[in-house]
């Protein structure tokens, strides 16, 4: 399952102008292409958050449910994807919330297949080759456990950022919180990565 193109493409954000139009004239079939376009991000999203596939991809279903209901009162002042990221991130924050998840709790080790995606600039540098592969699945099993461990508020932002590649703006709309904000928590986000992977970074693979 594919990720929707960067909707800071100008013809994909005008795909999403003409689905958001149709779906809130009713037409169920355009809304569906919308979830079609944004489901995998939006589980990416979620699972970087509660860690757990099937919660995962049941807050995401909420999400969009939620989204569907809203749609009527979107007024298309800001990106569709960045309306429904919020939604989708209040949604799993009221989750957490409920669950009295905290931040620094133990990884569950039964959700170890999802690493962090290659590219993200919290990863070291190198480079793969088959004698390294199996020591490169540990490096990203590690970066994976160290995400974990993070507040739910620093999760979101490296996820956004490093992940998503969101702008600064967007991740406060997002988020629901100052620009300051954003980039404090992305501060103290990196600043905790890099010491649970100091050893890490000084030994690269």
């Amino acid at each position: 399952m594919s990720a929707a193109p960067a909707a800071t493409d100008p013809v994909e954000q005008q795909l999403d102008v003409d689905l958001v139009i149709r779906s809130q004239a009713g037409d169920t079939r355009a809304f569906d292409l919308l979830v079609t376009r944004y489901r995998s991000r939006i589980y990416a999203m979620t699972y970087h958050l509660v860690r757990n596939d099937t919660e995962a991809w049941d807050l995401a279903q909420e999400a969009f449910i939620k989204a569907w209901r809203a749609l009527p009162n979107f007024k298309q002042d800001a990106a569709f994807y960045t309306w429904l990221y919020r939604i989708a991130h209040n949604v799993t924050c009221d989750w957490l919330r409920k669950k009295k998840i905290q931040g620094d709790g133990e990884f569950d080790d039964e959700h170890t297949n999802h690493r962090a995606m290659p590219g993200s600039r919290t990863m070291p540098q190198g480079f793969d080759t088959p004698d390294r592969a199996i020591k490169r699945q540990e490096l990203g099993q590690r970066i994976d456990q160290a995400i974990a461990r993070l507040s739910v508020d620093h999760r979101q932002a490296v996820m956004l950022r490093e992940i998503e590649g969101l702008s600064y703006e967007e991740m406060a709309e997002v988020m629901g919180c100052s620009l300051g904000t954003v980039m404090s928590r992305l501060f103290y986000a990196r600043k905790k990565l890099q010491e649970m992977l100091k050893d890490t970074y000084e030994n690269p693979i």
